[in-house]
């Protein structure tokens, strides 16, 4: 095994001698630089020929080096990583626990949408990968990956609230993994705007499926929701002179486009807004009485 094919797994060494800055250890026939802060954290002198059980990575110098920090998230194995920093024609730097080093999802493993891409402070689900050039890089979880670890959700879950992050995010629609490990999804129908990839959401348990998987929704319950919904249509005739042209017959498609709510949606706000004497529906359009 090569030392680039060694990257992003965990290897035993064995150590060949000391150099000025640390160590040079062995892992397979190659020689790999074992840096002095690394050593630091061991309660005895390291000898010659003593074992070890090394994390293989590249320095920001490019050599290939070892640590004894050993991250969750490695080759064979996947972990939530922390979103360090986002860089806009790069993709998304992960933090997987290495002391100077944080990892590259590149933007060919991101959402096409960049208003889903992730921000500074949220999680990836990753596991790492070597590309064509021989660089170490964190690539997020597939559907399959996630669908034959699943965890079963049980029945008693339903109406529940839980809490969970986004490792997919595609205009069909949401897909999340809770802390227990259940697998859910967001119907775009049942969210008001698209969460980012590696956000933590809060959402309500709408359906346990036979599968194991969750439907969940972060809309707020029907009443809620109404008062809600009945205060973003409001709002939208304070801001167009106090008339628009939606009406209980608009069509479902421009209701949505506008409000993002559908139309039986808008249809409950708007006569919670006439029975509260706030609209007025005249000659095809709405507006506000005074």
């Amino acid at each position: 095994m090569s030392d680039v094919n060694m990257l992003g797994t965990v290897q035993k060494c064995t150590v060949l001698k000391k150099i000025t800055e640390g160590f040079v250890v062995s892992a397979n026939n190659q020689e790999i630089h074992l840096p002095d802060e690394e050593v630091a954290e061991i309660d005895r002198e390291l000898e010659l020929n003593d074992t070890l059980d090394l994390f293989i990575y590249s320095d920001k110098k490019g050599r290939v080096s070892a640590t004894l920090s050993i991250p969750e998230i490695t080759r064979d194995s996947y972990g939530w990583a922390k979103v360090v920093e986002v860089v806009p024609n790069m993709g998304a730097f992960v933090d997987i626990g290495l002391r100077d080093k944080d990892i590259l999802v590149s933007n060919d493993h991101l959402p096409l949408w960049k208003s889903v891409w992730p921000k500074e402070g949220d999680h990836l689900f990753v596991s790492l990968e070597i590309d064509k050039k021989g660089r170490l890089l964190a690539e997020p979880i597939s559907e399959q990956e996630v669908m034959d670890d699943l965890e079963q959700a049980p029945e008693n879950l339903l109406h529940q609230e839980v809490t969970a992050r986004v490792y997919r995010a595609i205009k069909a629609g949401t897909t999340v993994l809770t802390g227990e490990g259940y697998r859910g999804f967001i119907h775009p129908s049942e969210r008001k705007e698209e969460p980012r990839l590696g956000e933590t959401v809060t959402a309500r348990v709408i359906n346990v499926k036979e599968d194991g998987t969750i439907n969940l929704s972060l809309r707020p319950l029907k009443q809620e929701g109404m008062r809600e919904d009945a205060e973003v249509i409001y709002d939208y005739l304070v801001e167009n002179d106090g008339v628009m042209p939606f009406h209980d017959k608009s069509d479902p498609e421009a209701i949505r486009n506008t409000f993002n709510i559908s139309k039986s949606a808008f249809k409950r706000a708007l006569g919670q807004l006439m029975k509260e004497d706030k609209v007025e529906q005249t000659e095809g359009q709405t507006s506000i009485k005074h």
